[in-house]
């Protein structure tokens, strides 16, 4: 049984990593016109491009503090319920980010697929989920 701490934890995690998706995509963008002589210069400078580049690197941190939470979460956590719920929700917060950036989401069908994702994580967590902390 999960805690209702546990399915914040997990929450927060899909939070993180969907949010920070759009914007680690955004964050790239422009890396493909960094050029090098062989494939260890170019790949030294792809870093460098990246590291460099505040668009990216604070979505990666971001991005990276919710793998660090899901790590510490799946200690305590049923791990099927884990995995379904921040891999479902990730997905409808990675396509209202995007939607929110401006990016075409594919329209009534997507969100006829969000609210179902939703409605089977919703019955999946209320059947799971303890009262304890």
């Amino acid at each position: 049984m999960a805690t209702v701490l546990e399915a914040f934890c997990l929450v927060l995690v899909s939070l993180l990593w969907g949010a920070t998706n759009p914007f680690l995509k955004k964050g790239t963008e422009g890396i493909e016109k960094v050029q090098s002589g062989n494939w260890v210069t170019q790949l030294l400078a792809e870093m460098r491009f990246l590291v460099l580049n505040y668009k990216y690197l604070i979505p990666f941190l971001l991005n990276q503090s919710g793998s660090l939470l899901f790590y510490f979460t799946l200690a305590s956590t049923d791990l099927s319920l884990a995995i379904l719920l921040t891999n479902s929700l990730t997905f409808v917060f990675t396509a209202l980010t995007g939607k929110l950036l401006g990016e075409d989401i594919g329209g009534k069908q997507a969100m006829a697929g969000m609210l179902l994702t939703l409605i089977g994580i919703t019955l999946c967590v209320a059947s799971n989920i303890s009262m304890e902390t």
